[in-house]
């Protein structure tokens, strides 16, 4: 058991509320912010090309990758104070800790800041972790645009943060990582643990659906005689929840929608909206794909409006984390004295992409009603270092496995 603890009150105290949708200028700062905070406690520091910061406190081998303690900075539009930047400030704050003890680990540690992990500006989700891990090109990732047009290379050109160094996991390795997240679900509150292990997290695909249908003046246009793009789009959308309903385990939601022309006379003739599906296996997901796709056809059908683009853009196998890396999660909870219950991560993150890479794990902590992306987010500084000691042990002990490995004497 490690006697080294966290320092609850001074990690609450450091989450900073703002909304920092990804590479605007308050995420600039925060990242500024980030690089100065780490240089204090021995840190040196690599910004890949796709903007993601390593801060690396050097160990006694340096010529093995670093443990990686990693999440993100950037928030949704309307998003709380505490999705991603727990767990930032909780890798902060184990670098803090052994600084502070003068403990030279044998591996280097490293915080981790991925970029875009929300996805909220420049879709999909995850996608800096994902270029690192090679499930996205580079090239494709720079052109990504936000609803403006503007694209994200531009970005991070415009707050200097493109690195030089390989957005790779190739040539930046990482021997292990470990994050720390809130739960975003009731699972730990219904439970009244602090702690949550995370075994893996759940499929997860995303589509773009277009429609179209005919501009007509709504006064004069009967009823009998429209091709009403919007209403179908409606019956489509009620559709996605009982298709949803009838999977076990599945969830299906529709969050985005776009319509044209918007002129209150004019039946809409474009429809564009977004799917979010989602099931504990990658069997159910597929499932669930087949009876989306052929049950809003067929309502496409029956209004007389054409499905332009049926386009899954995005997808995400279900992830099991490694077993080793879990162990040590579950090791530091027992050590640290916390009650804890294991959970399948029902939300991407970016230890996903991390998983297919490097011996992956995750550690939930309780936030109040379940509520995420939405500014009555809430933690307590207790249970926000819960999730910290237990990181700090988890890392710790994962660096003992490989000094063993590296027959390095105790």
């Amino acid at each position: 058991m490690n006697t080294y603890t966290v320092n609850g009150q001074r990690l609450h105290a450091t989450l900073l509320e703002s909304y920092r949708l990804s590479l605007n200028d308050d995420d600039k700062q925060v990242r500024l912010w980030f690089i100065e905070e780490t240089k204090r406690y021995g840190c040196k520091h690599i910004v890949d090309q796709m903007g993601n910061i390593f801060a690396i406190r050097p160990g006694r081998n340096n010529d093995i990758p670093p443990i990686g303690m990693g999440s993100h900075l950037d928030t949704q539009p309307a998003g709380g104070k505490y999705d991603g930047i727990v767990g930032v400030n909780s890798a902060i704050e184990v670098l803090k800790v052994l600084h502070e003890n003068n403990i030279t680990t044998y591996a280097p540690i490293a915080a981790i800041n991925w970029t875009n992990e929300e996805g909220a500006r420049f879709p999909p989700a995850m996608l800096s972790s994902g270029v690192w891990a090679g499930a996205f090109e580079l090239g494709w990732a720079h052109e990504r645009k936000d609803l403006n047009g503007v694209g994200l290379k531009e970005e991070l050109q415009r707050i200097d943060f493109l690195g030089d160094a390989p957005c790779d996991y190739q040539k930046n390795s990482l021997s292990a990582h470990f994050e720390v997240h809130i739960e975003q679900g009731p699972i730990l509150e219904q439970t009244d643990l602090s702690v949550g292990v995370v075994t893996g997290v759940q499929a997860i695909n995303w589509y773009s659906i277009e429609l179209r249908g005919r501009e007509q003046h709504c006064g004069t246009t009967p009823m009998n005689s429209r091709a009403d793009t919007l209403l179908c789009a409606a019956k489509m959308i009620v559709k996605v929840n009982e298709v949803a309903h009838s999977v076990p385990g599945a969830l299906a939601s529709v969050a985005v929608i776009n319509s044209t022309p918007q002129a209150i006379n004019t039946l809409a003739g474009r429809v564009q909206f977004n799917i979010d599906a989602r099931a504990p296996s990658d069997e159910r997901l597929a499932f669930l794909d087949e009876e989306l796709e052929r049950e809003l056809r067929h309502v496409a059908s029956q209004e007389g409006v054409k499905v332009e683009k049926w386009d899954k853009f995005w997808n995400s196998p279900r992830t099991v984390f490694d077993r080793i890396a879990v162990d040590a999660v579950r090791k530091s909870a027992k050590d640290s004295g916390f009650a804890f219950v294991e959970i399948q991560s029902g939300a991407g993150h970016d230890s996903v992409y991390t998983a297919r890479r490097c011996p992956t794990a995750m550690i939930f902590i309780r936030c109040k009603g379940g509520i995420s992306h939405n500014p009555a987010e809430y933690s307590t500084s207790e249970d926000i270092q819960a999730g910290a000691q237990t990181l700090l042990g988890a890392v710790l002990h994962y660096d003992q496995l490989l000094s063993a490995q590296g027959n390095e004497k105790p």
